[in-house]
């Protein structure tokens, strides 16, 4: 299935049914007075986040959501049915945003969490909602309240627990694959990952996470160059990020501070976020070179770096571990609130 996480949709509510006049016409009843009943409610635009998505790809092809309009009312004081709302389902973390990209309208980043976007319209009043003592017989009815509309976007920020950043080829689909069950597309070129990717990760029966991968930054990606920075917006909901560096290509100090610059470029509270910054492909190095740009990228980043390899699964469970303990600690604060 084609990922596709942003997408411009068109939704619009029901009218309100209208109201009628009528009046009794029944034998024997001479005086039957007004029984013209009220329009009924238009139906209401709903969005639901649920489990079973993760993509925005059904909305390339259905871009337009109406609900119907209520019925209108009916003599003998029968009120009109009201029209069923219309439910749109998404994946979890999906966020709705007015047509200027900008005004947050609605955030589902719970399954099951619903909101009413627009509503429908009322229904009009009959002529019986009209009839007092000085005005026995009204011959007014009104017409239904208008629907809304309105044109937004729906952009989806992946929900996991951790995100993996990095320059491109830098390992992250490799360490993905190894840790997880997800399979990414992995190879010898830059830019293999084009598209975000989730794996689960069970390091016991009780502790599992998230791990997100997304696709590889480069020096100037907030201004558009390479894929760009739109799916750093997947790791925003993340509780820690793994900076991943390619020890077999030297200048890690350079490497890192490109990543870094991005976040903070981006903006989202990304460079805020704890991070455990890992020296990856140690299985290409010599002991030598390990030490130094191992101590070369301490001194710079001013934090302990972890060692892996994702091909030999070196130093694999001790950084899953610094996850999941960042992880606890997340959820623990959150539980606090």
């Amino acid at each position: 299935m084609k990922f596709l996480d942003q997408a411009k949709i068109y939704c619009r509510s029901g009218d309100g049914g209208d109201g009628v006049v009528a009046f009794r016409r029944e034998r024997f009843i001479e005086y039957g007075g007004p029984d013209g009943g009220n329009g009924g409610r238009g139906g209401n635009i709903e969005f639901v986040a649920v489990a079973n998505l993760n993509t925005l790809i059904d909305f390339r092809y259905t871009q337009h959501f109406r609900a119907r309009k209520g019925g209108n009312g009916a003599g003998s004081d029968r009120t009109g049915a009201a029209s069923e709302d219309v439910v749109i389902s998404v994946p979890i973390g999906t966020q709705i945003f007015d047509d200027d990209q900008e005004t947050l309208l609605a955030d589902l980043d719970e399954a099951g969490k619903r909101v009413v976007l627009l509503r429908g319209g009322d229904g009009g009043h009959g002529n019986a909602h009209f009839k007092s003592s000085t005005n026995r017989a009204p011959r007014r009815a009104d017409k239904g309240w208008p629907g809304e509309e309105r044109w937004v976007w729906l952009r989806l920020k992946l929900i996991a627990d951790a995100g993996l950043v990095g320059l491109p080829n830098a390992g992250k689909s490799t360490f993905l694959s190894v840790v997880s069950a997800a399979k990414p597309k992995i190879a010898d070129y830059p830019f293999t990952t084009l598209h975000p990717q989730l794996g689960v990760v069970r390091l016991s029966m009780t502790q599992e996470f998230v791990l997100a991968d997304i696709p590889g930054l480069i020096e100037g990606a907030h201004e558009g160059l390479g894929l760009g920075d739109r799916f750093l917006g997947h790791v925003e909901r993340c509780a820690v990020l793994l900076h991943l560096i390619d020890g077999a290509a030297g200048n890690v100090v350079d490497q890192w501070r490109t990543i870094r610059e991005e976040l903070h470029a981006y903006g989202g509270g990304l460079a805020t976020k704890p991070e455990i910054l890992a020296l990856n492909k140690m299985d290409a190095m010599s002991p030598h070179e390990i030490a130094g740009r191992r101590s070369a990228l301490e001194r710079a980043s001013g934090q302990k770096v972890m060692l892996l390899s994702g091909v030999s699964g070196q130093g694999v469970p001790e950084v899953l571990h610094a996850l999941w303990a960042a992880i606890e600690a997340d959820r623990a604060e959150k539980a606090s609130k």
